[in-house]
């Protein structure tokens, strides 16, 4: 194995005995050998769609299921990666006879293909492990050099990004052909060789594409379940027995808060959960009661303590190993050995388990903290913000958010959080948040100085917000008092912040440490053109970004 998609990679330059996050060797080379396969699908759908053929609905959701299976910390389950495996065997066949009937149909003959059907993995798990030798990272870099194989890792890793925001779309009811087809084009793309300019470019064109896909979960979120209101949310135990969610599927939360009506059971959200108690159609429910925990670092113990069972329906924790004891369950794409696994939302193992669980034996002392600075909220006081910056009473506004990890040095976004001066705005998103987010911030004015505007995907939110806060002073977002500071950790974090460079916004703070698959040579292009930089310390950080 070799992988270096995430943060805490082994040595800062890649796993390649087994993941940091528990991944097994075997795990991580079915994971690559699923992307070759789905690079030679796309192969074959994107030309397939060039010459007018009919979009096939399956194989557009095969290759995102492929992609966001693939994201760090989903999918540890070998026997499930292999029969995705095998799928997109039977899968590419009929995407090529689609592609060679468009051929006939246009009087063109097909073109040979550089991954083929020969290519794709076949026979048992031992076969499908032999082939992933030959198509991991490091042969490629041998022979494409580490530039481009890092620029292609780019461009994979933010597909694999936009293709977890996409899914949360889809199982709403918002699908875009457009966003399909380019996900086949840039697959597609990679296997064609090119050159580290073009790469570059489609990495900025993948960051495109995700704004469009965040619009359209942010659509998908508000249209379903209301925009966001800011909301306190208990943060201590109330007395009954209780069910834990995590991750990020809005879906699941709403189908088992319907489930678990009148059953005695509360329920509580953990890490990129939070938010949704901002929603109003989902903080109706009065057995949603409240957030208990959700920093990554603190996340074993945070399960371990919690008295009743937890539901996990995106990737939020390492490799549960030892399956804790039946009280976890998974939904949705997330898959670990030794858990069961809900298909079809239908969540009574997860209720039967809570109920055996003695639950919280008293309620707590209550302390709150707040959630649901949407963009909708956000500008719906835009003129208190205006005016607050243009009295002085509001000097700078700092975005810290982004992924959370367990890897050392993530206390800097603490720091860096607590000496923001009492004159700034801190807007947060994603899990990131948990390293600041009970800190009592005060308010200016009557607004909080910490606006927690939601998941991950929301930086939709915080673009429109700083877009809207542009035009009001007619300036640019990099001409405005606001500093980004993003932590990272997995895929979502790099598409964002492809997404982020994309729309052009200069002096990125990026941390704890810079991506591994960013070679010297592609992050001096982002210094040059984009002037990012690694965090560093807190205290230099802000005097720079304040001067």
């Amino acid at each position: 194995m070799f992988c270096y998609q995430c943060e805490q990679t082994s040595k800062g330059t890649g796993c390649d005995k087994v993941g940091i996050c528990g991944k097994e060797p075997e795990v991580s080379d079915l994971q690559d050998l699923l992307i070759h396969a789905t690079k030679g699908l796309s192969m074959y759908v994107h030309r397939a769609t060039l010459k007018g053929a009919k979009r096939d609905p399956e194989l557009d959701q095969f290759v995102i299921d492929a992609l966001f299976t693939t994201v760090t910390n989903v999918n540890f389950d070998a026997e499930r990666l292999g029969s995705m495996i095998t799928q997109s065997v039977a899968l590419t066949k009929r995407a090529r006879t689609v592609y060679e009937d468009a051929c006939k149909a246009a009087g063109e003959t097909p073109e040979t293909l550089a991954c083929p059907e020969s290519e794709q993995p076949l026979g048992d798990q031992a076969a499908m492990l032999a082939q992933a030798v030959k198509i991991g990272i490091e042969p490629r870099t041998k022979a494409r050099g580490a530039d481009a194989t890092g620029l292609e890792e780019l461009i994979t890793y933010g597909l694999k990004g936009l293709a977890a925001y996409a899914d949360h779309a889809r199982i709403l009811g918002k699908q875009s052909d457009e966003v399909d087809a380019f996900i086949h084009e840039a697959l597609s793309f990679i296997m064609g060789e090119p050159t580290a300019e073009e790469l570059t470019a489609m990495a900025f064109r993948v960051g495109e594409v995700n704004i469009q896909v965040m619009g359209m979960l942010d659509e998908a979120h508000t249209g379903t379940y209301g925009h966001p209101v800011p909301t306190p949310v208990r943060t201590t135990p109330v007395k009954g027995k209780a069910i834990l969610v995590s991750g990020h599927d809005l879906k699941d939360l709403h189908a088992l808060l319907e489930q678990t009506k009148g059953k005695g059971i509360n329920i509580y959200t953990h890490s990129e959960m939070l938010p949704a108690h901002g929603y109003p159609q989902l903080k109706k429910y009065d057995h949603l009661v409240g957030n208990y925990g959700g920093a990554w670092q603190d996340q074993r113990k945070e399960f371990d303590a919690f008295p009743g069972a937890i539901l996990m329906t995106t990737n939020c924790i390492q490799n549960p190993k030892d399956g804790y004891k039946g009280r976890i369950f998974t939904a949705g794409l997330v898959a670990w050995p030794g858990v069961k696994h809900i298909d079809d939302q239908n969540f009574q193992p997860v209720i039967d388990a809570a109920l055996a669980e003695p639950g919280f034996e008293k309620d707590e002392p209550e302390h709150t903290l707040l959630t649901g600075f949407g963009h909708n909220a956000v500008l719906g006081v835009a003129d208190k913000v205006i005016e607050a910056v243009k009295s002085g009473a509001i000097k700078h506004f700092f975005l810290i958010g982004g992924c959370d990890g367990a890897k050392s040095g993530r206390n800097y976004f603490t720091e860096l959080a607590e000496s923001v001066p009492k004159d700034g705005v801190i807007m947060t998103l994603a899990c990131g948040k948990y390293r600041f987010n009970k800190l009592d911030f005060g308010d200016i004015g009557g607004i909080p100085r910490l606006l927690d505007i939601g998941q991950c995907n929301d930086a939709f939110s915080a673009v429109q917000i700083a877009v809207a806060l542009a035009k009001a002073f007619d300036t640019d977002v990099n001409g405005l008092p606001l500093s980004f500071v993003l932590s990272w950790f997995e895929q979502k974090a790099v598409v964002i912040l492809l997404s982020l460079l994309h729309l052009g916004v200069r002096d990125i703070r990026l941390g704890p440490t810079l991506p591994a698959f960013v070679t010297p040579a592609v992050l001096n292009v982002l210094v040059e053109n984009f002037n990012i930089m690694p965090t560093t310390t807190a205290e230099a950080d802000l005097k720079a970004m304040l001067s």
